[in-house]
C-alpha cells in the first residue's frame, strides 16, 4: 500500500467569494465528510498546509503581483481581482496555505516520506497567470509545485498532467518552452478560458474535447496521445491539476466523464510514475463543483492513490 499523504488547511475552508459562488467553501466539508463516511481517511496521513514563503511564489509570479494581491486583501467585506475572482479578509492566507500544500507535497514526496500527496485545497490555481488572477485562481499551485521540483530539488524533467473541464492556461503561460516541464491537458472547447488550441510550444500536448465528449474519448486521449509522450518525456516527478469539473454530474461544463474514469486515469498515472518517477506524485485540486460528483472522484482519485 502507498503512503499517501493528504494536506489541507483550516484557513482554505475560510476563503468565501460571496454566496452562490460555485467555488464554495462547502468543497472541501464535501470531500472531508466522503472520506470518513467510506473509512478513507484511515488510508491517508494528514499534514497542515503552511503558508508558503515569497521566494516559492515568485519563482512563477511576478513580485509586483504578489504584493498587489496582499494589498488587496481587505479587511471586511469581498473585494474582485477579476470578474470572478474574488477575497474576503481570509483569502490571502487561504491562497499561502494552498500554495504552501504544493510545496510540502513535493518535499514530502521527494525526500521519500510519502510516496505521493493529495492537497486538498482552495483556491484553485491553475488558471492564474505570472502577474494577475483569473478564473477562480490567485496563485498557480501546480505552477509553483514544479518550479519548487526543478529547483530546489534540481529534478529535470517534470511532467504536469491537467484533467480539469478548463483549459490551463496559467500553468501554460508559465512554462511554455521549458524542456524541463511537460504538459499533457484535456479540456473542453470552445469554453472558458478559449486557450489552448493554437500555438502551443513543443513541451505542451493540449487536446481539445468537444462538449458531449465522455470515457471514450477521454481514455483514447490517455493511451493514444498523453501516455506515449510521458514514456518519452520519462518524468521523475508528476504533477496532477485534478479538477473533477469534466464529471457529467457538474453542470459548469459539457464533458461527460464518470467517477471511474478518474480512478482508471490515476491508476495509468500511477504506472507511470512507478516507471520513471520513484512513484512520486503530487496531485492538487482544482475544479468540481457539483458536491456529491466531486467527493466521490476525489475519493476514486485517492483510493488509486493509497492503493
Amino acid at each position: 500500500m502507498a503512503k499517501t499523504a493528504y494536506i489541507t488547511h483550516p484557513d482554505c475552508r475560510l476563503h468565501d467569494m460571496g454566496g452562490y459562488h460555485p467555488e464554495c467553501p462547502q468543497r472541501l466539508q464535501a470531500i472531508d465528510d466522503y472520506l470518513v463516511s467510506q473509512g478513507m481517511d484511515t488510508l491517508l496521513t494528514s499534514y497542515g498546509a503552511p503558508l508558503v514563503a515569497l521566494e516559492a511564489l515568485c519563482r512563477v509570479h511576478a513580485k509586483d503581483y504578489v504584493e498587489k494581491v496582499r494589498e488587496a486583501a481587505p479587511t471586511a467585506g469581498i473585494v474582485h481581482l477579476d470578474a470572478d475572482t474574488a477575497m474576503n479578509p481570509q483569502s490571502w492566507k487561504a491562497a499561502l496555505r494552498a500554495a504552501g500544500a504544493a510545496v510540502l507535497a513535493v518535499d514530502l514526496v521527494m525526500r521519500g516520506e510519502a510516496d505521493n500527496a493529495f492537497c486538498a485545497i482552495r483556491p484553485p490555481g491553475h488558471h492564474a497567470l505570472r502577474d494577475a488572477a483569473m478564473g477562480f485562481c490567485i496563485f498557480n499551485n501546480v505552477a509553483v509545485a514544479a518550479a519548487h521540483a526543478l529547483e530546489e530539488h534540481h529534478l529535470k524533467r517534470v511532467a504536469i498532467i491537467d484533467f480539469d473541464v478548463h483549459h490551463g492556461n496559467g500553468t501554460e503561460e508559465m512554462f511554455s518552452g521549458d524542456a524541463r516541464v511537460l504538459m499533457c491537458s484535456i479540456f473542453q472547447h470552445p469554453f472558458f478560458p478559449f486557450s489552448g488550441t493554437h500555438g502551443a510550444a513543443a513541451n505542451m500536448l493540449n487536446v481539445p474535447l468537444e462538449r458531449g465528449a465522455g470515457s471514450k474519448e477521454f481514455r483514447a486521449v490517455v493511451e493514444q496521445q498523453w501516455i506515449p509522450r510521458l514514456e518519452s518525456f520519462e518524468p521523475q516527478l508528476i504533477l496532477v491539476s485534478a479538477g473533477f469539473d469534466a464529471h457529467r454530474e457538474d453542470d459548469i461544463g459539457g464533458l461527460e466523464l464518470v467517477d471511474e474514469d478518474y480512478a482508471w486515469c490515476t491508476e495509468q498515472i500511477k504506472k507511470l510514475a512507478q516507471r520513471y518517477a520513484q512513484a512520486r506524485i503530487v496531485s492538487m485540486l482544482e475544479g468540481g463543483y457539483n458536491l456529491d460528483a466531486l467527493a466521490r472522484s476525489v475519493a476514486a482519485h485517492l483510493k488509486e492513490l493509497a492503493a
